[in-house]
């Protein structure tokens, strides 16, 4: 057994586990031009909040090998076109914009081409390398604040393929496997796109974990039935007051863990918190094509002209989050203050 990966940096190359195509097929796909990493993250070869951030930060260092620039103000004009390219991606979760603006602060007070375009590149492999650190950090306190608690659900997919290594949500379950530590884990499908049933179940499988899938519809009823003793999800935003935006069906899953007195927490790096916004009211919520509802595989299962309505994400009221889990510790009380004093800066 052992934790997949998703994101690559081989030889000066982005290579990218195809997500799309999991569970059925293992396909990596090599990652060429800042255009391929572009349709990587909009059709979802590539998706997390923090392996988006990686790969864009890759795409963004490596399109900058190109220019062809003579002067470092030449090369900056035609790296902020990328960056705001690149931004367009994905306008929901922060990180990579977070990314994107690590990479442009680097390279400010650098005089030479040559050493701006090699900057770049070691700041994009330094975001690689720190979100494992962070991921696994995030697990280990996890596994400290679940304590006995074994029965825990999920929803979309917050695991290793969504980062660098481990996951978020789901880097407890890997760290326990790897320890001895027993979960049953019970993965939300999430529609519409099944991450949970395609990507969350085939991972966690890969990983030795006891796993179980359930419909969305089926997640009050296996709460009750089952004894869940605590529900822990990703995020792709998190607002400064610790509004929560996550993959559609989240807020669902915190308003149920809330009528069953059980926890509901949030595990996320420092690069989701946007301190930008001061609640979740101000996060745009991305809506997707309407085919993701009305077609599975190829076949159509709707009317035709079928009105539809595809947010997403949703956001969840920090009144409902019992805890936010990050790298640098465990938030469980006046999110506003604890945010502000561990992410201002």
């Amino acid at each position: 057994m052992s934790i997949p990966t998703s994101i690559l940096w081989e030889k000066n190359k982005l290579i990218i586990l195809d997500q799309r195509k999991l569970p059925i097929e293992i396909e990596y796909l090599t990652l060429e031009t800042i255009e391929d990493v572009y349709d990587a993250i909009v059709k979802l070869k590539v998706r997390g909040a923090p392996a988006i951030s990686i790969a864009g930060a890759y795409g963004l260092a490596n399109a900058a090998q190109k220019y062809n620039a003579n002067t470092i103000n030449d090369f900056l004009q035609e790296l902020q076109k990328d960056y705001v390219y690149l931004i367009g991606s994905r306008p929901t979760a922060v990180n990579l914009k977070w990314a994107l603006n690590r990479l442009m602060s680097s390279v400010q007070n650098i005089e030479s081409v040559t050493k701006a375009k090699s900057v770049l590149i070691q700041e994009a492999i330094n975001i690689h390398e720190e979100d494992e650190e962070f991921c696994k950090s995030i697990g280990e306190y996890a596994l400290t604040l679940l304590n006995d608690k074994t029965k825990v659900m999920t929803i979309c997919n917050a695991g290793s393929i969504a980062t660098a290594k481990y996951g978020t949500a789901l880097a407890l379950f890997h760290l326990g496997s790897e320890r001895g530590k027993h979960f049953e884990v019970y993965a939300c499908e999430t529609r519409p796109v099944f991450q949970g049933a395609r990507l969350t179940v085939w991972e966690l499988q890969q990983s030795g974990v006891d796993v179980t899938l359930i419909t969305d519809s089926m997640a009050a009823h296996t709460i009750h039935s089952k004894g869940i003793e605590a529900i822990i999800v990703g995020a792709d935003r998190i607002a400064a007051n610790g509004d929560t935006a996550n993959k559609i069906g989240t807020m669902n899953l915190a308003i149920l863990a809330k009528a069953f007195d059980i926890p509901f927490y949030v595990a996320a790096p420092s690069s989701t918190f946007d301190l930008t916004i001061n609640s979740g009211e101000e996060i745009i919520i991305e809506e997707r094509n309407a085919d993701e509802i009305t077609i599975i595989g190829e076949q159509r299962i709707t009317p035709p002209n079928t009105k539809v309505f595809n947010p997403a994400f949703d956001v969840t009221p920090a009144k409902y989050i019992t805890a936010i889990i990050t790298e640098k510790g465990i938030i469980d009380q006046n999110y506003v203050d604890t945010i502000q004093r561990l992410f201002g800066n």
